[in-house]
């Protein structure tokens, strides 16, 4: 029993690592990379629909990110989510498609990008935390010795600190590809 909760909670927290990384992945380098605009919503038929799933969007020469909807008709509408998504890009309209000039990161950008990173890493940690405390309480209501009980929840520690090890690890390779000019 205490083994099953400890494969689950093993799997949650791997899960909670890959929501981590690909939160990561929505800050921007000072590089075009289309997961920059992953959280980009667009009112899509009065309904708020992800960018990626209305357009096809590609890298052009390392710093342009070009746009194309599957429907022209939004383009308006992917151009007015662009701009109100607090990312500081500016898209260009040419008509079929947006354009868009990632510009180099000055230093204090550079710096709150590196800050939010550590505020999505203490979120990912939290939750990390929160799957411990599950975990923990499941075991206690096990039936088994007090020795089996702490053997477990010691098991579950050790997981513990083994992905928040991991989330550190992580930040720290993003701060430092932030950081990089």
């Amino acid at each position: 029993m205490i083994n099953m909760i400890l494969d689950d909670t093993q799997e949650r927290m791997t899960k909670a690592i890959d929501a981590f990384r690909r939160e990561l992945q929505t800050v921007r380098t000072g590089r075009a990379n289309p997961a920059m605009l992953d959280r980009v919503m667009v009112n899509y038929y009065d309904t708020p629909t992800p960018i990626n799933q209305i357009a096809g969007i590609s890298v052009v020469e390392g710093r342009q990110l070009v746009i194309k909807p599957y429907d022209r008709t939004v383009l308006k509408d992917l151009e007015h989510a662009i701009y109100e998504s607090d990312l500081g890009l500016t898209p260009q309209n040419d008509g079929e498609l947006i354009r868009i000039m990632v510009p180099a990161l000055t230093e204090e950008r550079r710096k709150e990008f590196a800050k939010n990173v550590w505020k999505f890493a203490e979120n990912a940690k939290v939750a990390i935390r929160n799957i411990r405390r599950d975990a923990n309480d499941e075991i206690k209501k096990c039936d088994g010795s007090e020795d089996e009980i702490k053997s477990g929840q010691d098991r579950v520690q050790k997981l513990t600190d083994k992905f928040v090890k991991e989330i550190d690890e992580i930040a720290k390779e993003k701060e430092k590809d932030i950081m990089t000019v």
